[in-house]
């Protein structure tokens, strides 16, 4: 499983014209779901992305994760992310979950970000949807877990 994390001073979502989800200062994850992940691939993955040391303490350092300064978490499905771009000029989708599949692990991924007490906002699934982002910094992280 495969989040591209941005660090955002806010950040949403519409589908339609349509806003289906919105957070404030946090992180933006675009998640891409591989054939061979499971639920516990999206524990291991949420960890990280919760986990993940990208805002910046009192010195200005990247040492405070999500929690530590109390911020909002958006999860948008991106099949893309998972694309093989090492040859040709078009990319294989080959290592990617099926869509049945991607769809369930990536409602283990959200159902799992909600019992975590964090405000959590979502893109949906499968749908063509607009993302609208600040990215802070910029920061940007690719987060890879097996």
């Amino acid at each position: 499983m495969i989040a591209l994390i941005q660090r955002v001073s806010r950040a949403h979502v519409e589908v339609a014209g349509q806003s289906v989800g919105a957070i404030g200062r946090g992180i933006l994850a675009l998640v891409g779901v591989e054939a061979t992940d499971d639920a516990a691939t999206a524990s291991r993955l949420l960890d990280r992305v919760v986990t993940y040391r990208i805002f910046p303490d009192d010195a200005g350092k990247m040492n405070l994760d999500l929690r530590q300064i109390g911020g909002d978490l958006m999860l948008v499905p991106q099949f893309t992310l998972v694309a093989d771009t090492r040859k040709g000029t078009r990319p294989s989708f080959s290592a990617g979950a099926t869509p049945e599949n991607a769809r369930l692990q990536f409602q283990a991924l959200l159902t799992a970000a909600r019992a975590t007490g964090l405000r959590v906002a979502a893109g949906v699934f499968g749908a063509d949807m607009q993302v609208h982002l600040v990215n802070d910094g910029p920061v940007t992280f690719n987060l890879h877990v097996t």
